[in-house]
């Protein structure tokens, strides 16, 4: 549980104030040990097999800041979804963690993925962003105002306090490289993978980027990431390298012992030249064919000899990981000394027993000249493990969760068979609340759509403006008609088509990190936005109908709506399914020409009974032709008066005046089925359609292992 001090103060008596505390939940190491990872990618019938990764082993300990290093195409990014469980089809090899066989289902409760893409939802601020995270992650027992400190917390350790009400997408891309990054701390994860933490970042921001992920594998947790190509500075902050050419690894150890080793190999990197450039290049053929003799040394264990014999002459190169290592992170303590008793052990990886933290009974200060965080405490509370070294970075608070409390929490989810730290419920309202948010902020989305729907519908009233009851008139009224529904169905497909891609690497990254399930999103995501996809057609239809002077029936007018409302959730349905199962560029190309053949089988353009047979089952799977003849039915059918011939709007063209309404219905050959028909067909679209892009998304979640 989290513990809330009230700070106090004491005039000008300069004792020392009480921070408020909050623990973090303490996670033991993990080591990841591969051995005979081997993958391979099918090029086709009849060709060979291209292997990517070539029989190669490894470990990544606890508490160590771990790069995966490589020229393109080396298999960098290959090899780190394998470790964090991504990718399981045509790898071959063992993984263990803690010398444990891994199951990749489990394991993936325990890590984060931060994508080398600032993932992000543009339009949540700081805050939002974050709560959604803690109300996902964190236990349901969590209430509301614990979650808030959490992330509080998070975001001032991170320096991101300033901008908690700052929207995502006017943060730099430090900060959003920052924001995800605490969007994973807030359960802290063991293991956390990073894919190009410092693309697209300048000097500065790189070396503040690394120098977190330092912090954070100080505090006993393995943090493996790939990068290209660091600078010399960011180079030296990592502990270990695994470096990676033409799928064989040809280095893996203490980054201070690659240049030894190279010269031992008689690969000299000359003075002042950047290791991590001189090793790439050596990987690149610049200085000879070397790739597979440095492999071979791997493999034969020379590598490991040659590392041996290098620390062993320097004894201070060996890794020990102490409190006293980042002095930088405790130094802004130094003012809230307060007398020393005890220090407390920061690594994780070791389990340690302290006495608790308890709020009433521990002052905060530091040692001025070790640098040493200290803690008082009363000894008389119960025992619990060792603090996060998160708790250091830039003056932030110390967190725990019992060890206890997150036992149960996770015997409790596995009693109930359940995968995710929430309930569906709860993740459905989490997720239709922010995808709601979203959608109403969104200028494009909704503030465009609503002035096309008002200005469109205000253009066609004037267009066809009195019309509805003159029977000369009964053609204009019938493309009226179907102009309404095509105009309706492009509205609604469309921002879908272009929105849903550009979501789906966000849902990837949450779900494949265990945030919620893929039917809590997919339910969220449809009812969120279904409340728009009812009130734009229904603002649209009531300024058009009106206009146009249609039926004044109540019933038909409402009926009018209803048929409006199913072609708009239709074809929203449609451009989900299309946004599901392709990429942005293929779905802005699909949308409108998946919209040509539905509309040329409506029965507008032409009658149903003139289609060739061989095409008229194309007809059945138009759901416009269902709009269509819905529509015409209630307008012209539901024994309607006869239409008044006594009024023309134009002179100069005449048309047959039909006084009697079903004749119309009857010269478009829409009577086939009754209207309750019609309305039942485009729910069954609906419904269909939905369940087939439900179906594709966790298809494309499978392709993605």
């Amino acid at each position: 549980m989290l513990n809330n001090n009230k700070r106090s103060a004491s005039g000008n008596s300069g004792e020392t104030q009480r921070e408020s505390i909050t623990k973090i939940l303490n996670n033991k190491g993990k080591e990841l040990r591969f051995d005979g990872i081997k993958y391979h990618v099918f090029k086709g019938r009849g060709i060979e097999n291209k292997f990517i990764l070539k029989d190669i082993s490894g470990v990544f300990k606890s508490g160590q800041l771990s790069a995966i290093m490589g020229p393109s195409g080396a298999g960098k990014s290959s090899l780190m979804n394998i470790l964090a469980g991504y990718r399981t089809k045509n790898v071959s090899g063992n993984t263990f963690v803690n010398k444990e066989e891994r199951d990749p289902h489990e394991f993936r409760k325990i890590t984060s993925y931060i994508m080398q893409d600032d993932l992000l939802l543009p339009h949540l601020s700081v805050e939002e962003t974050m709560m959604c995270s803690a109300n996902l992650k964190l236990s349901e027992g969590t209430d509301r105002s614990t979650k808030k400190m959490i992330v509080h917390d998070i975001l001032n350790v991170l320096s991101l306090g300033d901008a908690i009400h700052t929207r995502t997408s006017q943060l730099s891309g430090g900060q959003k490289k920052r924001l995800a990054i605490a969007q994973e701390l807030v359960n802290n994860p063991p293991v956390m993978f990073f894919d190009e933490p410092t693309s697209g970042l300048d000097s500065a921001s790189c070396f503040h980027c690394i120098s977190l992920l330092q912090t954070l594998a100080r505090g006993g947790r393995t943090i493996i990431c790939t990068i290209h190509q660091p600078s010399a500075k960011v180079f030296e902050m990592f502990d270990y390298l695994y470096f990676l050419a033409e799928g064989h690894c040809i280095y893996r150890g203490p980054v201070s012992c690659l240049v030894p080793y190279l010269a031992s190999q008689d690969l000299v990197c000359p003075p002042y030249h950047n290791p991590a450039d001189f090793f790439m290049e050596v990987a690149c053929g610049t200085h000879g064919d070397n790739v597979l003799r440095l492999a071979c040394a791997v493999r034969r264990g020379v590598l490991d000899e040659a590392i041996a014999a290098i620390l062993s002459k320097d004894s201070n190169k060996a890794q020990v990981i102490e409190a006293t290592n980042v002095p930088s992170l405790t130094s802004g303590w130094g003012e809230h000394a307060s007398g020393v008793t005890r220090a407390v052990d920061l690594s994780l990886a070791d389990g340690q027993e302290h006495d608790s933290l308890a709020a009433n009974d521990l002052d905060i200060g530091t040692n001025a000249e070790s640098h040493s965080l200290l803690i008082r405490l009363d000894s008389s509370q119960p025992k619990v493990k060792s603090v996060s070294l998160l708790a250091l970075h830039s003056n932030g608070p110390v967190r725990y969760f019992s060890e206890e409390t997150t036992r149960k929490t996770r015997e409790q989810n596995f009693r109930q068979g359940r995968t995710y730290e929430t309930r569906l419920w709860t993740q459905f309202c989490v997720l239709f609340k922010r995808s709601f948010f979203s959608i109403i902020r969104d200028t494009t989305l909704t503030h465009l759509r609503l002035v096309s729907h008002v200005v469109v519908g205000v253009l066609i009233g004037l267009l066809y403006f009195r019309i509805g009851n003159l029977g000369n008139e009964v053609i204009s009224n019938a493309a009226f008609i179907f102009f309404t529904l095509l105009f309706i169905m492009f509205a609604a497909l469309m921002p879908t088509v272009m929105t849903f891609p550009v979501e789906m690497p966000i849902f990837v990254r949450e779900h494949m990190n265990y945030w919620y399930s893929l039917k809590a999103y997919y339910l969220a995501k449809s009812f969120a936005d279904l409340p728009f996809q009812v009130f734009f057609p229904i603002v649209y239809g009531s300024i058009v109908y009106w206009m146009t002077e249609q039926p004044t029936d109540a019933i038909r007018f409402l009926l009018f709506l209803l048929v409006c409302i199913q072609t708009s959730l239709v074809g929203q349905s449609l451009g989900l399914l299309i946004g599901a199962a392709t990429s942005l560029q293929v779905a802005v190309f699909l949308g409108p020409v998946t919209g040509i053949p539905i509309l040329l089988f409506s029965g507008f353009f032409l009658s149903l009974d003139l289609i060739p047979k061989y095409l008229q089952w194309l007809s059945y799977i138009s759901f416009t032709r269902y709009s269509f003849s819905g529509a015409l039915k209630i307008i012209y059918g539901l024994n309607r008066t006869k239409l008044d011939c006594s009024q023309r709007r134009s002179i100069t063209v005449s048309f047959p005046c039909v006084q009697n309404p079903s004749m119309v219905i009857d010269s478009l050959n829409v009577g086939q089925y009754h209207l309750y028909v019609d309305i039942l067909i485009l729910f069954l679209f609906f419904f269909a359609l939905r369940l087939m892009s439900y179906f594709i998304l966790r298809w494309r979640i499978k392709g993605q292992r």
